[in-house]
């Protein structure tokens, strides 16, 4: 599936360049002041909370709000900033940033599938505060330019890893917002103790963030405890019966 999308976004990208070149978006581009990184550094919990309408391995999550309404949910009930997907395999579309952007004062996170340093400069020209790099689709020599790229457009990167190998290989460059995610890319399982087992082998320097899988406040609690800086939860929001309380219940239960 991963590599599914990861084809489709490149068709994706290179039809954008066409109708849109580099060149074109580079003018529309305000380099960003790091909010996302400094708002997560700021907060004694961080929770990331993702606007997932659509996911490609179980279809339809929310009918019942639209990406702005999540956003502006999450906004006045403690969530520390706002993750974004803009591919379209789940049903996202970069100008939901610039929508959200315009709604609401939290930092928000692009969370797009980066395989070319164009879908960069289309994240920043959209507003977007941060963008995550997945280490599982990006070379060694990629990782290192994204990161720069987003550095030089003052926009954080968080670099999202499955595995040990992955963490190494993360470790190696100046990443300092590293998300581990939860979910097995073989299976689609998810388990969050897979946040304990490489939390491990974390370095002390960087900012660890765990991802998918956590189901509530209780989830939080043990991942906090545990030493991670926040939490990234998208299904487990939109498929809530009362999303607001939701994400008081995970903003309130890891800042105990």
């Amino acid at each position: 599936m991963l590599d599914k999308i990861v084809m489709q976004t490149r068709l994706a990208v290179a039809a954008a360049k066409m109708d849109e070149p580099l060149a074109k978006i580079e003018n529309q581009v305000v380099a960003g002041s790091f909010a996302f990184s400094r708002a997560i550094k700021e907060a004694a919990w961080a929770v990331i909370a993702e606007c997932k309408l659509v996911s490609p391995a179980k279809g339809t999550l929310c009918n019942t709000y639209t990406v702005l309404e999540l956003a502006q949910i999450y906004a006045g009930n403690g969530a520390t900033a706002v993750s974004v997907h803009t591919n379209t395999a789940f049903d996202g579309h970069i100008n939901d940033i610039v929508k959200v952007k315009a709604a609401v004062k939290l930092p928000v996170l692009c969370k797009e599938f980066i395989i070319d340093e164009y879908q960069l400069y289309t994240a920043r020209a959209a507003g977007a505060d941060a963008v995550l790099l997945i280490a599982a689709i990006v070379s060694d020599a990629e990782l290192v330019r994204f990161l720069q790229i987003a550095r030089e457009l003052g926009m954080d990167c968080l670099v999202e890893v499955h595995t040990l190998a992955e963490l190494i290989r993360v470790q190696q460059t100046d990443a300092r917002l590293i998300g581990i995610n939860n979910r097995d890319l073989q299976t689609f399982t998810t388990t969050i103790s897979q946040t304990f087992t490489l939390l491990k082998h974390c370095e002390p320097d960087r900012v660890i963030i765990s991802e998918s899988g956590i189901k509530n406040g209780e989830d939080a609690q043990k991942l906090k405890t545990a030493g991670v800086k926040g939490i990234l939860v998208g299904e487990s929001l939109v498929i809530a019966s009362d999303v607001a309380a939701m994400t008081r219940e995970l903003a309130l239960s890891g800042s105990k």
